[in-house]
């Protein structure tokens, strides 16, 4: 399980397109890519996942990114628990 905190000024940027099927543009990513690159390598994965983190402006770290990874790799759950600072 990941976790992250977003300071309450910045909420926007986790919950933007609340209305749409994934909510906000990373979580439509990550959906998209846990479609398509499931059972491919975590190398090829990780740099997708960063740049979709970068253009939410999400601070996740590198260990982050590579559990992410992992999840998408193997097809596993991936639970990220959220902090409002």
């Amino acid at each position: 399980m990941g976790e992250i905190s977003v300071g309450r000024q910045h909420l926007d940027r986790l919950l933007a397109d609340s209305a749409g099927t994934y909510g906000a543009p990373y979580q439509r990513a990550f959906a998209e890519l846990a479609e398509v690159r499931r059972g491919r390598p975590v190398a090829e994965i990780l740099p997708l996942l960063r740049r979709a983190a970068d253009e939410a402006l999400l601070g996740f770290t590198e260990a982050d990114l590579r559990e992410q990874a992992q999840a998408i790799s193997t097809g596993e759950p991936y639970v990220l628990r959220v902090t409002v600072t």
